[in-house]
């Protein structure tokens, strides 16, 4: 069943209190969840709402409707012109969505609920924990638009499935399935749409019992969070910064997204 269209004034981005559980939904279904400004800043804001709320000891991740998770970044509002990052610079270095360099000490499952590529995939690779749909679809298309998957994406891929299987994704921009994605060890459980939430609430309820202190000093240990940043990415992220900013500058990255809105194949120039 298609999502109905969202009235304008809708928030990009909705919060929910279940019990100890923050449930965060992206809220733009008419455009697959895409990520702009207002998705940024709402996913941003309620993480720092999260991380600082002693009562909230797991956060839910989730996309509204039933096609995507996540489409990534908003291609259209990029052909345009548009800022997809908002201009306050603390708010900014959250990363993309708020999320991918935004971590913080409470843990966060994923519910990944259908298309979940590009940036969708680049959300599911920053949660500690993801939980997918049957339908649910990942990969990293960047290279098919003149982009690359500068959200943790081209570092993140290669840590966390075996590294031959996520080259090929990355430099083909392939999809692969939920299915596949389980058996590569990026999903921790695939299930039954309509049981996806039930799902993902299930695992945060058993992580929500134990000693919320321990739970989120392991968090911290394991992915190395030092002052609100994962220390042990620092270098990644700088190679990463420095090769977008080249990307960037170039013909191709003004192309890729232009042809996508045109609904064309793009002309490359490697230039």
């Amino acid at each position: 069943m298609n999502a109905a269209p969202q009235p304008a004034s809708a928030p990009a981005v909705l919060t929910e209190r279940r019990g100890n559980v923050l449930l965060i939904t992206i809220n733009r279904p008419e455009a697959r969840n895409a990520v702009n400004a207002a998705v940024h800043i709402g996913i941003g804001e309620a993480l720092e709402l999260a991380e600082h709320d002693p009562e909230i000891r797991v956060v839910v991740l989730t996309g509204a409707g039933e096609k995507a998770f996540c489409a990534g970044a908003d291609l259209v509002a990029l052909s345009r012109g548009e800022r997809i990052a908002p201009e306050d610079k603390a708010k900014a270095a959250w990363g993309f969505a708020g999320f991918v360099q935004h971590p913080i000490s409470k843990p966060v499952i994923a519910a990944v609920n259908g298309f979940a590529l590009g940036g969708g995939t680049e959300l599911a690779l920053a949660s500690d924990m993801v939980i997918a749909a049957e339908h649910a679809q990942f990969g990293l298309p960047e290279v098919k638009r003149g982009l690359i998957a500068a959200a943790g994406g081209a570092f993140r891929l290669v840590q966390q499935l075996p590294p031959k299987v996520a080259m090929e994704y990355m430099m083909t921009g392939e999809p692969f399935t939920a299915a596949r994605a389980a058996e590569l060890g990026l999903v921790n459980k695939v299930v039954p749409a309509d049981k996806l939430l039930d799902e993902a609430f299930a695992l945060a309820e058993r992580i929500a019992v134990n000693a919320p202190l321990s739970v989120q000093a392991s968090k911290r240990i394991a992915l190395q969070i030092i002052d609100h940043h994962r220390a042990a990415e620092d270098g990644f992220w700088a190679q990463n910064a420095a090769e977008t900013k080249v990307i960037m500058r170039s013909e191709d990255a003004r192309e890729g997204p232009r042809a996508f809105a045109e609904k064309r194949a793009p002309v490359w120039k490697a230039q």
